[in-house]
């Protein structure tokens, strides 16, 4: 109980001291470890982890959709990549379908992994304009 508790602190500390940048990529992990329980939920027949799963991932997607800035030409593509990543989940989630969330969990890598190329040009994202 007591390292549960220690844990809690340190995740609730890792996340009020982190930087916008650092946030977006949390998000971008915990989209890809809730992806990858959804598959395992669907491996091991387990239809309520498989649901429960992608219906994280599909929340983590909608906040970043939340997020995005409208004065920068690139959020409307972003929303039209967040769209069909959404529809794709919601077609995974009722056919229970392993295929598809490997697709979206490649799309999910390659835009943490591009994430992580900006936050180092950019010296943690904090050059961002």
């Amino acid at each position: 109980m007591l390292q549960r508790q220690g844990y809690a602190a340190y995740a609730n500390n890792k996340i009020t001291t982190a930087t916008p940048a650092d946030l977006v990529l949390m998000l971008y992990e915990g989209a890809i470890k809730f992806c990858n329980i959804a598959i395992m939920g669907i491996e091991q027949k387990d239809i309520e982890k498989a649901h429960n799963n992608i219906m994280k991932v599909q929340k983590i997607i909608q906040e970043f959709q939340i997020s995005l800035d409208y004065k920068y030409e690139t959020a409307k593509d972003f929303n039209e990549v967040y769209n069909y990543l959404l529809q794709r989940l919601m077609e995974a989630n009722i056919k229970k379908d392993k295929e598809i969330l490997e697709e979206v969990l490649k799309h999910l890598r390659t835009m943490r992994d591009t994430w992580v190329e900006v936050m180092r040009l950019t010296k943690n994202g904090t050059d961002v304009r």
